[in-house]
């Protein structure tokens, strides 16, 4: 037997031998209940409410993704599973198989399409810094200076990009959460936060007024697209998050999903509603 007949045959057998790859929308339709991974600390795109019940825009957009997965599946109820993750440990969640679908203030990525897939796009954001009022309000006025970033972000690795590319020397202070950050900015500790501009807008708005006073910086340090995170080769279920993202967009209905996360008087950028024309994919 020749060596390639040998190794075709061996090839064959290994494919042979190896269990069929599952369907996970398949297995959600059989178990008639969707497991979705939240943050509590990713306001006003994951968190808790008073009630510890998951809210926010990236939760809101996945529970009607859900219900329309069921109606897909022609399901009488598809029943939601939450499971609680942090932003250390959220892509696990997705490539352990333990949640089905990432719904929190996630950036699409290169580097994170190695591990998980992505839906179509849901918002489109940038990071900016929190200061002290009067302080610097560029990263290039930081130098020598300390700057705070949530530990494990694409924000930690946009701030030491930039920092590198404008040449600046600063040490970056790894927080575990923005109220963290917030609270070093406030104490001192450190001479900005630089975060999600969105994010750091909507906290600085809930937080109790401190006795020396917060901004955020005007201008935006990054772009950042955001969308919602499955596991990777799971086509049909993307198909089904797409399906019902871009009915959400089409219709208009993510308009009451915005206005419930960020505010009776929020109103979508520009860039958000070409996202929602762009990204709504017909039929």
């Amino acid at each position: 037997m020749s060596s390639m007949r040998s190794a075709f045959l061996s090839l064959l057998f290994l494919s042979a031998a190896l269990p069929a790859s599952a369907d996970m929308l398949e297995d959600i339709g059989a178990a008639q209940k969707i497991r979705l991974a939240v943050r509590a600390d990713a306001p006003p795109f994951s968190s808790m409410a008073a009630n510890g019940v998951p809210e926010g825009y990236s939760v809101g957009l996945c529970r009607a993704v859900a219900e329309e997965i069921g109606l897909q599946l022609k399901l009488p109820k598809l029943a939601i599973e939450y499971v609680t993750v942090s932003a250390t440990d959220r892509f696990d969640a997705i490539v352990e198989g333990k949640a089905d679908l990432l719904c929190e203030a996630t950036t699409a990525t290169l580097a994170r399409r190695a591990l998980v897939d992505f839906s179509i796009p849901t918002f489109i954001s940038g990071a900016s810094i929190v200061i002290r009022e009067g302080g610097p309000k560029d990263l290039s006025e930081l130098k020598g200076q300390r700057i705070g970033v949530l530990d494990g972000t694409t924000t930690e690795e946009g701030l030491r990009t930039t920092l590198a590319m404008q040449k600046v020397e600063a040490e970056v202070v790894l927080a575990k959460t923005h109220e963290e950050g917030l609270d070093l900015i406030e104490k001192g500790d450190i001479a900005a936060y630089f975060a999600d501009r969105t994010i750091l807008v909507y906290l600085l708005d809930q937080r109790p007024a401190p006795a020396t006073k917060l901004v955020v910086a005007d201008n935006y340090l990054t772009s950042e697209t955001y969308a919602l995170a499955l596991p990777r080769g799971e086509d049909d279920l993307r198909l089904a998050i797409d399906r019902a993202l871009s009915h959400l967009y089409r219709s208009g209905a993510v308009g009451k999903i915005f206005l419930d996360a960020f505010g009776e008087k929020a109103k979508p950028t520009a860039l958000q509603r070409n996202l929602y024309r762009i990204s709504g994919l017909p039929e």
